[in-house]
């Protein structure tokens, strides 16, 4: 039994002991959990019990930005040492099924991913983990920073999609958490400038406290307009849809270039009508994100780089009694809130 974070059910936490895994595989390491961020997912789990396709049916363990120590390693693991400051990557594959063989693991229909249905999370004090999807941190990047890396791969994943080339202008739209890590991974990728656009002042005084982030506040300045002023008639480059709404989709069809590409990243509650005679009409290339593979090793080395800092960007911490009250405050959604993190353990 552990001591954990338990959504038990739509609108009910507890921090209680539950039964966990606690078999050490030969590949697998243990890991004291230090930090946990608090993702849009779990809230929306909290909130309204699914995600698409994905429901809450039984209590299941929140978290899966996580960071901590290895305290013990499977007789077979060379990768790892115990000592070693660590973060994970939370989903696990199925490394024989033919998504994991195409490259493309993060769309794996067998994936295992902590905190969705039915597969528990990170928050609680120990967890066993594939050594394979743990990495070292390097000596310069905090435990706190650890548990940035996962949604930073998320930007990464969506920059990777775009095929930015050394230059390009680019539009995100929305500035909560995802929205700032791409623009961030969008200008570690070569683009020259990143405008951000969302409905709060405070969010995007956060985003564009970043050099060569431009922030558009809506509905107020249009950012078509915007784009065009800024690049002589032609338009967003690349456009970043991370706002989850229908508006959001038309708005960044209209800024972007002909020829451009859009990366829808945002996850939507509902159908959205999309503008496909726009789109045609400037051949719009349209790619889609879901999480990331292969992104956790250079999302890590930008930050260990000092290219990408994320510090900025952790506006409380809460310790491991305090869960609830950490999860209350995210469900607030206050306006100058970009990420909330829990912190388990002493290391």
């Amino acid at each position: 039994m552990a001591r954990a974070l338990v959504l038990e059910e739509k609108q009910k936490l507890a921090l209680r002991e539950i039964d966990l895994p606690d078999k050490l595989g030969p590949m697998d390491v243990r890991i004291a959990i230090a930090t946990v961020g608090i993702c849009g997912s779990d809230v929306h789990y909290l909130v309204h019990g699914r995600i698409g396709p994905f429901v809450l049916k039984k209590p299941m363990v929140l978290g899966h930005e996580a960071s901590g120590v290895v305290t013990e390693i499977g007789s077979d693991v060379t990768n790892l040492e115990v000592g070693d400051r660590v973060c994970m990557e939370p989903g696990i594959p199925n490394l024989s099924s033919k998504a994991s063989k195409l490259g493309v693991y993060n769309v794996d229909p067998e994936v295992r991913f902590w905190a969705t249905p039915p597969d528990h999370g990170c928050l609680t004090p120990t967890v066993i983990h594939p050594a394979a999807y743990t990495y070292r941190l390097p000596k310069n990047v905090s435990l706190a920073e650890g548990a940035m890396v996962e949604p930073f791969a998320v930007g990464m994943q969506a920059v990777a999609r775009a095929k930015i080339k050394p230059g390009d202008m680019a539009l995100v739209t929305g500035a909560g958490p995802i929205g700032i890590m791409c623009a961030l991974a969008a200008l570690a990728g070569g683009c020259a400038k990143v405008f951000i656009t969302d409905l709060v002042q405070e969010k995007l005084d956060i985003a564009s406290q970043y050099e060569n982030v431009e922030p558009i506040l809506i509905p107020s300045t249009n950012p078509t307009q915007v784009l065009r002023e800024a690049t002589e008639g032609w338009g967003a480059d690349v456009a970043f849809e991370c706002a989850g709404a229908a508006a959001s989709v038309q708005s960044v069809l209209e800024a972007v270039a002909p020829s451009g590409c859009v990366v829808l990243v945002g996850m939507h509650v509902a159908p959205v009508p999309v503008d496909l005679a726009l789109a045609l009409s400037k051949e719009i290339r349209m790619e889609t994100v879901f999480r990331y593979a292969n992104m956790y090793d250079r999302a890590i080395a930008l930050i260990g780089s000092g290219k990408v800092n994320l510090k900025p960007l952790i506006c409380a911490t809460y310790s491991f009694e305090d869960s609830i009250a950490a999860f209350n405050r995210a469900v607030e959604a206050r306006p100058t809130d970009v990420k909330i993190q829990i912190k388990v353990g002493e290391t």
